[in-house]
């Protein structure tokens, strides 16, 4: 896998770092509230799991599947909800938790799905910003890194599948995508 990797952006030191900054950062913003995390699969689901366990809160989690990419490297802008919450967010505070956000459409439908449902609150987190290819203002809450506009694997991140189990973020030689 390693000879597909053009070079490492944000080795695991510095994510696990930034997921307990997060973390700590959350737990004192959501105190004293309902919070349900929702993760948006399957990207952030290696996130996910290491944020959940920096987060010193009672809290909730469900998944939903969102698809706007099926397997191009960019935003078809056609979003699709794959997996729908199990749970009603009526009253709840909503978490959302992302991998990376570029374009923000997909975020966007997603935050205005949710908003529909009566939430107390939603509210966006991701660990990578691709904010050179934002076409949508969006209000992120927590972010971790902005990244360049290149095309990034690990941590959840995948191509064609592949490559979500590195444990850091890494730019895939354009060979591999193209």
């Amino acid at each position: 896998m390693n000879k597909d990797i053009k070079k490492i952006l944000i080795e695991e030191k510095e994510l696990q770092a930034k997921v307990a900054e997060l973390g700590a950062k959350i737990t004192e913003d959501y105190k004293d509230k309902d919070l349900l995390i929702v993760c948006v699969l399957k990207g952030a689901v290696i996130f996910v799991s290491d944020l959940i366990r920096k987060i010193d809160l009672p809290l909730d989690i469900d998944f939903m599947a969102i698809s706007s990419y099926g397997t191009n490297t960019k935003s078809s802008g056609v979003v699709r909800i794959l997996k729908d919450l199990n749970v009603s967010i009526e009253g709840k505070h909503v978490l959302i938790v992302e991998d990376i956000i570029d374009s923000g459409l997909t975020l966007a439908y997603l935050m205005e799905n949710l908003k529909s449902r009566g939430p107390a609150s939603v509210e966006i987190c991701t660990i990578l910003d691709k904010i050179e290819r934002r076409t949508i203002n969006l209000d992120i809450k927590y972010t971790g890194f902005q990244v360049p506009d290149e095309f990034v694997v690990g941590y959840g991140l995948d191509y064609a599948e592949k490559y979500r189990n590195l444990p850091y973020i890494a730019v895939l030689k354009e060979e591999i995508y193209q």
